[in-house]
């Protein structure tokens, strides 16, 4: 989930509740159980960003042409929707702290330019607690959804997302290339805006580990295997967690998904998300076999923990400490883990973090990139909702938000000097280049009774010991009739 729990998120879960933030002009980072308040100022924010331009992820963004960094969307509001002071836009999330701070400090752009303030609330418990929400009547005016297949399942069902209007449909389009505008449509109709993008495929560690153990970074995946393999010779080289709350087991669906890309090719990946091919397939039951023949196997699992029993009680955010400490020497996170190091940790080369890609298993399929991303969905259309929408998806959110750190953006306009540290650096290039081939998150794709329910209980499952035959029958039996 990005997010996990984008989620899968991508977005980094610690505490337990909700989060309830007005936005101050000068935010620290915040914990589940804090809040704080302001009175947002109705001066306009100086966009002061410098045009740019860059490209997007994958084949269509690199067709899509060079966009400007700076769109003007503070002039456009104020002109539409005039001074929303005493006005607030509330935005409920998975995303919790550490990295909602980056989020509360963005907001303030907003605010500045509009006069009206922003509630931020967030829950690791969000997906069960969003519907409890719509269906009480009580529902946020935007949420941060962590898979498109939660966003649209509530447009199927429920019917109170917002589509997005004429002008902020064509922000979307000239902002954002086709293939991730897409991911907010349903039904040919535009519900979404695309926020954060996840680059999923990369193995953390630790360059003075590396350095005094005499290991060097592979490139290829035999280079890989060969140093996983000389290190279990005299620890584990892998250490993983799948705790999550109620997200618990999201992590076992990335891995998955990066073997079925890498084994069975993005054709068949796409054929796994539309469940043409199913979980009990051949192409996927044989990908999870090799999934197992890692994470299963007690002499590669779970550094700084103990053996396999103890991935289900892990916390996904833990390993970072084992990293750092020496503990562990391999561990499989997106772009946007390095907010769950401790704080002063300092990342690349010639840090103490750095990571590398996850490589792709042979070259029948070229450079293979997993990623996600998380979406802003609205059920509410007031004036000050849709001048948010606008802010959030402009350039000047994108440059300003990365800036924040551990975050990037598919948004054509996002700058590389905006993104912050040399691995989400390294990562929106890996996006950029148009060489890449990038499949989103397939259990973010999937609906939701399969995606972010019926895999993470089963897969959770899986590893505490159930059979392989019984875990993929089990989420085909998930799969909605129609």
């Amino acid at each position: 989930m990005s997010y996990r729990p984008a989620r899968k998120f991508t977005a980094t879960v610690i505490g337990i509740g909700a989060v309830a933030l007005v936005l101050t002009a000068c935010s620290s980072s915040s914990t589940s159980s804090s809040s704080s308040s302001t009175t947002a100022a109705a001066s306009s924010a100086a966009e002061s960003s410098a045009a740019g331009s860059a490209t997007g992820s994958a084949e269509a963004s690199a067709a899509a042409g060079p966009v400007s960094a700076t769109s003007g969307w503070c002039e456009t509001v104020k002109a539409k929707y005039g001074d929303l002071t005493g006005k607030t836009v509330s935005i409920y999330s998975v995303i919790t702290a550490p990295e909602d701070a980056g989020y509360v400090t963005a907001y303030k752009d907003f605010s500045d330019c509009t006069g009206a303030k922003v509630t931020y609330e967030s829950s690791k418990e969000f997906e069960a607690q969003l519907g409890v929400r719509v269906q009480s009547g009580n529902p946020p005016d935007l949420a941060i959804f962590p898979q498109p297949g939660l966003l649209k399942k509530l447009v199927e069902t429920t019917g109170t997302l917002k589509p997005l209007s004429d002008d902020l449909k064509a922000e979307v389009e000239k902002y954002y290339p086709k293939d991730w505008a897409n991911y907010g449509v349903v039904n040919d109709i535009s519900f979404g805006i695309p926020n954060n993008a996840d680059y999923k495929s990369l193995v953390w560690y630790s360059p003075a580990t590396f350095k005094a153990k005499g290991y060097t970074v592979p490139t290829n995946w035999d280079e890989l295997k060969a140093l996983y393999e000389k290190i279990a010779a005299t620890e584990p080289p892998w250490c993983i967690g799948i705790g999550s709350g109620d997200a618990t087991g999201w992590q076992l669906t990335d891995w998955l998904e990066e073997y079925v890309l890498r084994l069975q090719g993005p054709d068949v990946y796409d054929q796994w998300v539309s469940h043409d091919v199913k979980f009990s397939d051949p192409p996927v039951a044989s990908s999870l076999a090799e999934v197992g023949a890692l994470l299963k196997d007690p002499k590669y699992v779970n550094a700084g923990f103990g053996g396999v029993e103890t991935i289900a009680s892990t916390q996904f955010t833990d390993p970072a400490a084992q990293v750092l400490s020496g503990k562990c020497t391999l561990t499989r996170q997106a772009a946007n883990y390095d907010a769950n190091f401790a704080k002063g940790t300092t990342f690349g080369p010639d840090g103490q973090i750095d990571a590398f890609p996850f490589p792709p298993f042979n070259d029948k399929f070229g450079n293979t990139v997993l990623g996600g991303g998380t979406f802003y969905g609205a059920f509410a259309d007031r004036p000050e909702v849709q001048a948010f929408q606008t802010f959030v998806a402009s350039p000047e959110y994108a440059n300003s938000r990365a800036t924040q750190g551990s975050w990037i953006s598919s948004n054509l306009g996002l700058q590389a000097e905006s993104v912050q540290g040399p691995i989400l650096q390294e990562a929106l290039k890996g996006l950029q280049n148009p060489d890449t081939t990038f499949r989103f998150d397939a259990s973010d794709l999937m609906p939701a009774e399969v995606g972010s329910s019926a895999e993470w209980k089963q897969f959770t499952a899986w590893i505490t010991g159930q059979d392989d035959a019984t875990t993929l029958a089990n989420i085909d039996a998930a799969w909605p009739a129609s």
